[in-house]
């Protein structure tokens, strides 16, 4: 592993563990040129995924893009990141076990529409109007309209 600081390329392991989720190694390493320490995550990579976007573009899949349209549109939300994690890593998983190399961005949108409904309203209909394309404000009314009678029927449900 290559040291942030200075660049060498003998750096050592000084502690593993599981991290919080135990989908991943966190290990901490230390540089004997520079003496710089730092945190790397090592995760299991059951194949290379390919995202095939709108343009018919292949693209490798970006975990931290995944995590950055969560915290985009869970900005300000009282969400707890260990939540968002469990979500990323639980999208992540599912579509390295679906079989597939190739993944279109409407399904990974898809995926990250059904975590977000789940974790947060408003962080939900943010996504939605970005993914979705919202021209006009009769769009986030029919979303909201959707998660207001979802909210109805869970509580008659739980009656």
């Amino acid at each position: 592993m290559r040291c942030p600081y200075c660049g060498s390329e003998d750096t050592q392991v000084k502690d593993s563990r599981p991290a919080e989720d135990f989908t991943s190694i966190r290990r901490r390493r230390i540089c004997p040129d520079c003496g710089g320490r730092f945190t790397t995550f090592e995760r299991v990579q059951l194949r290379e995924l390919m995202v095939v976007k709108k343009t018919g573009r292949k693209v490798p899949f970006d975990r931290n893009k995944l995590v950055r349209s969560f915290q985009i549109a869970l900005r300000k939300r009282p969400v707890d990141a260990d939540r968002i994690e469990r979500a990323v890593s639980g999208i992540v998983r599912r579509l390295e076990s679906s079989g597939e190399s190739e993944i279109g961005s409407e399904q990974i949108g898809l995926q990250v529409l059904e975590a977000l409904k789940s974790l947060d309203d408003v962080a939900f209909v943010r996504y939605a109007s970005v993914y979705r394309d919202f021209s006009h404000a009769d769009d986030f009314e029919k979303v909201i309209s959707e998660i207001t009678a979802k909210i109805g029927r869970d509580s008659t449900a739980e009656s």
